[in-house]
């Protein structure tokens, strides 16, 4: 386990324009598998991660980690950022930032390549690829400086099965290698399939946090249960 955690929000609130997008909030995250982070769209998922990783400015509270090194944490958003360069050298570019030995950037881009599938395509410009290779190819590069922790924010939005089978399949792997995943969906399939534990988001606050089996056989809440049954929750 990362030595980064526990992660401790304490009275976290954020709003914009004087409207409370979330808060108040106090959560203790020390995982031990993915957590998933579920609720409806509008309902705040999206600005928690944000303010875990420590990309957007909360108003009130403390955002806390055990060891505080951002170096250790990444982020992949929903619509995936490629650079206007070669598939190769958007995987290249987080680690010439550090001043990483050439051949160690050689030898960790073909790794990466060869593993999500696009090292035939490695000198192609990467704003050519498709919706899934741009995210397999945003995750790549959020993991090529190896972070602890990967914040993913509906990483498999609008793409189809194929693609998110792929990308399920990455994130399992990593997981099962040491990266501890926080990732926000909308997918209960897939919250299902990878969700250790699970944290539900309605209203920009907390309404239930806990191991995912328990929460999807015995949700202690009625927006939950409403939630997963399908049912409009605002």
């Amino acid at each position: 386990m990362s030595v980064l955690f526990p992660l401790t929000l304490q009275s976290v609130t954020l709003r914009r324009q004087g409207k409370r997008i979330i808060g108040p909030i106090d959560l203790v995250l020390d995982p031990h598998g993915p957590t998933i982070v579920i609720g409806p769209n509008g309902s705040g998922k999206t600005t928690l991660l944000r303010v875990m990783h420590g990309i957007e400015r909360i108003n009130e509270g403390s955002v806390t980690w055990a060891e505080q090194d951002p170096a250790k944490h990444a982020f992949v958003f929903q619509s995936p950022i490629v650079l206007r360069r070669s598939v190769a050298e958007n995987l290249a570019y987080p680690l010439r930032l550090i001043k990483t030995p050439a051949v160690q950037i050689k030898n960790t881009v073909t790794y990466w390549l060869d593993r999500i599938g696009l090292a035939s395509v490695q000198n192609s410009p990467a704003t050519r690829l498709s919706g899934g290779e741009r995210q397999k190819l945003a995750i790549a590069r959020a993991l090529v400086r190896k972070p602890d922790v990967l914040f993913l924010d509906e990483p498999c939005a609008n793409l189809d099965g194929h693609a998110t089978h792929e990308i399920e399949a990455l994130l399992q792997e990593i997981s099962a290698a040491g990266t501890q995943l926080v990732m926000a969906t909308h997918d209960m399939g897939q919250a299902r399939r990878l969700a250790r534990d699970l944290v539900f988001v309605l209203d920009g606050k907390i309404h239930e946090m806990g191991p995912a089996k328990t929460k999807f056989s015995d949700p202690q809440t009625d927006a939950l249960a409403a939630f997963l049954r399908g049912d409009i929750v605002r």
